[in-house]
C-alpha cells in the first residue's frame, strides 16, 4: 500500500494560504508534525480536498473530506492532519459547526506547538460564544488564559460568556479582576469593563460598589449619561445630607443637567433662602436663556421671582457694609464664609474669596468640610484651576461633601 508522508500534506495545507479566520494562520499550515506514513486513500482524498480549497471551493471540499470520515481504523497522525484540513476549509466556508468538531479533535490531540495549540484553543472558544454556548466558551477562555493567553479582548468574551451562562458570580469576580489589572498597570479600564461592572454590582445590591463604578466611568469617560447616574446615585445615598442639595445642583447645573423649568425654579428659590440673591439672579436669567423660564402658563411666576431675586439683591448690597463687620466680629468664621461665597456666586470674585479666606484662617466653622468645599468651587468659578483643586483635596466629610469635592474635580479637570 503505497503512503504520503505527513511532511507533503503539511505543504500541501501551507500551500492552500491564510484562513478565513485571521487567528488560524499558522495553525493549518505548520510544518512542525510528525513524519509518519499516511495511507495513499486517505491522502488522495486529502489533495483534492486541498486543490478544491485553492479554487475556493469551500463547500465542495468539505464534501470531498467527508470521504475520509468512512475510512476505518485511522491513525491518530491521519486523523490529526485531516482535521487541520478541514479546520481551514470550515474556517473559509464560515461552518462554525465543522470548526468546532474540528478544534476539539486537534486541541485534545495536543500535537501542535504550544503557540499554535494556544491560538486554536482561542479560536475554538470564539466559536463555542458564537453558537451561543456560553458554558462550553467560558471553560475554553478560561484555559485560553491559564495557559499564557494575553488577548484583553477575550478576556470581555470570557466574562459575556460567564453571565450569558448564568455564572453571575464568576463575571463580577473576571470584571473585578480585569480592571485592577488595568489599574495597576496605570492603564484606564475599558469602557466596556466599566459598564459590564456598574451592571453587574447594581444587579448585586453593591451600591457602594456601583457608585464608585460610575464614578470611574465619569472621570475617564464623562459621558452624559454617566454624570446623571452618578449625581442621582450620590443623592439618593442615606447618609447623603440634605444641606448639601443646593451644592447638588450647582454641580448638576455645571455638568449640563439642568433643563427643566421646575429644577431652575427650584434652585433659583434655594439661592434666594441662603442669601445668595446673585447667584440667583444668574440661575434664572440662564433659565430664560434656556426657554425654560418665561414662556408657557407660569410665564408671570417666573417673572415674580426674578423680580423678587433683584429686590433681595439690591437689600443684600445695601445692607453687606453692616453684615460683614458683624461677620468680622464674630467668634467663628462661617459667616465671612458665607458672605464671601455669595460674592463668588454673584460674579466677585477677588473680594468674596478674600473673605473666605479670611473665614476659614479664623476656624471655628460649623461645618469646616462646606468652607473647603466652597472655596474650591469658588477658585473654580474664579478660574483658579490649581488653587480649586488643592482647596478641594481637603474635604473629608463622610456626608457627601467629600463626594462632591470628587466629583467638582473630575469637572475641573474635564472642563475645557
Amino acid at each position: 500500500m503505497k503512503h504520503l508522508r505527513l511532511s507533503q500534506l503539511a505543504i500541501l495545507i501551507a500551500a492552500m494560504g491564510c484562513a478565513t479566520i485571521p487567528e488560524l494562520t499558522g495553525i493549518a499550515g505548520n510544518t512542525a508534525i510528525a513524519q509518519e506514513a499516511m495511507r495513499a486513500e486517505i491522502g488522495k482524498v486529502v489533495q483534492q480536498a486541498g486543490e478544491l480549497y485553492k479554487a475556493r471551493k469551500y463547500r465542495e471540499a468539505l464534501t470531498k473530506l467527508q470521504e475520509t470520515d468512512r475510512v476505518g481504523n485511522k491513525s491518530m497522525n491521519e486523523t490529526f492532519t485531516i482535521e487541520r484540513m478541514r479546520l481551514s476549509v470550515a474556517s473559509a466556508a464560515g461552518d462554525n459547526d465543522a470548526v468546532i468538531r474540528s478544534g476539539e479533535l486537534i486541541v485534545a490531540a495536543n500535537k501542535l506547538p504550544s503557540k499554535d495549540q494556544l491560538q486554536l484553543i482561542q479560536v475554538l472558544a470564539n466559536s463555542y460564544f458564537k453558537a451561543n454556548n456560553y458554558a462550553k466558551a467560558a471553560k475554553m477562555y478560561e484555559r485560553y488564559f491559564s495557559e499564557g493567553g494575553t488577548d484583553s479582548s477575550s478576556r470581555q468574551y470570557m466574562i459575556q460568556a460567564k453571565s450569558m451562562s448564568g455564572d453571575s458570580a464568576g463575571a463580577l469576580k473576571e470584571t473585578r479582576a480585569e480592571i485592577q489589572a488595568a489599574e495597576k498597570a496605570g492603564r484606564v479600564p475599558s469602557q466596556t469593563t466599566l459598564e459590564s461592572y456598574a451592571y453587574a454590582v447594581q444587579k448585586s445590591g453593591d451600591k457602594a460598589a456601583y457608585l464608585a463604578t460610575l464614578e470611574k466611568l465619569v472621570m475617564h469617560y464623562g459621558k452624559k449619561e454617566y454624570w446623571v447616574n452618578l449625581l442621582n446615585s450620590v443623592e439618593r445615598k442615606q447618609d447623603f445630607s440634605s444641606r448639601l442639595s443646593m451644592d447638588l445642583y450647582r454641580l448638576k447645573l455645571a455638568v449640563g443637567q439642568i433643563s427643566k423649568t421646575g429644577d431652575y425654579m427650584e434652585m433659583a428659590q434655594m439661592a434666594i433662602q441662603d442669601g445668595n440673591s446673585g447667584e440667583a439672579l444668574k440661575i434664572i436669567d440662564q433659565g430664560f436663556k434656556s426657554g425654560a423660564l418665561g414662556t408657557g402658563t407660569e410665564a408671570a411666576r417666573h417673572g415674580r421671582l426674578k423680580d423678587l431675586a433683584t429686590k433681595r439683591a439690591a437689600e443684600s448690597k445695601a445692607g453687606f457694609a453692616a453684615a460683614e463687620a458683624d461677620a468680622q466680629k464674630a467668634a467663628d468664621g462661617t459667616g465671612l464664609v458665607s458672605l464671601g461665597f455669595s460674592l463668588v456666586t454673584g460674579g466677585e470674585f477677588d473680594k468674596g474669596l478674600g473673605l473666605m479666606e479670611q473665614g476659614i484662617k479664623k476656624d471655628n466653622l460649623k461645618h469646616p468640610d462646606d468652607a473647603n468645599l466652597h472655596l474650591g468651587m469658588a477658585y473654580l468659578l474664579a478660574g483658579k484651576k490649581a488653587a480649586g483643586l488643592k482647596a478641594l483635596k481637603t474635604v473629608q466629610g463622610k456626608d457627601g461633601t467629600a463626594e462632591l469635592a470628587r466629583f467638582w474635580t473630575i469637572y475641573a479637570n474635564q472642563a475645557k
